[in-house]
């Protein structure tokens, strides 16, 4: 798992539930482009990755989860001026299992911290952002968010999968 994968998972070790990141029995990882269709994709590296894992029967949450969480760093944070041919992605997701839990990460640019809309803000991207984050937490077993560590700007937000 190279330097990014160890970097990583150094935030995690203090919002997840105590698990130790170097026992993770799999790890993999796929950087995805500043465009839409980069949901998609992170759909059909899910699908699999979960497929080699044995992990098929837990495609339809996790699938959904991580469409939201990758859809919210492209919505809300990449900056404006992100080319949408940019050379080194800017978003990458992180699926890491271990024995009994699942975390899918996706790791984006922004210092922000994810947070879900009040009822007021009631154009439709922000109602959509809103119910994503709600839909994270009620499909996963728990979520959060930490900014990166060291040299790597920005944040990763997780979500967390009990398995069997």
């Amino acid at each position: 798992m190279g330097t990014n994968g160890s970097t990583m998972l150094e935030p995690l070790r203090q919002g997840l539930p105590p698990i130790d990141p170097s026992a993770v029995s799999d790890a993999a990882s796929v950087a995805l482009p500043a465009r839409y269709e980069a949901v998609g994709s992170a759909r059909q590296f899910t699908r699999t990755t979960l497929g080699q894992w044995d992990l098929d029967e837990r495609f339809d949450d996790i699938a959904l989860v991580v469409s939201e969480l990758v859809t919210n760093a492209l919505r809300h944070a990449l900056p404006a001026d992100t080319p949408r041919d940019h050379r080194d992605p800017p978003v990458r997701l992180h699926l890491m299992h271990w024995a009994s839990r699942l975390v899918c990460a996706v790791r984006d640019p922004s210092d922000d911290s994810p947070v879900t809309r009040d009822a007021e803000d009631d154009d439709d991207c922000s109602a959509e952002s809103g119910r994503g984050l709600f839909l994270v937490d009620s499909f996963s077993d728990s979520w959060g968010w930490h900014p990166l560590a060291g040299a790597l700007r920005g944040k990763v937000v997780w979500a967390l999968f009990r398995l069997g």
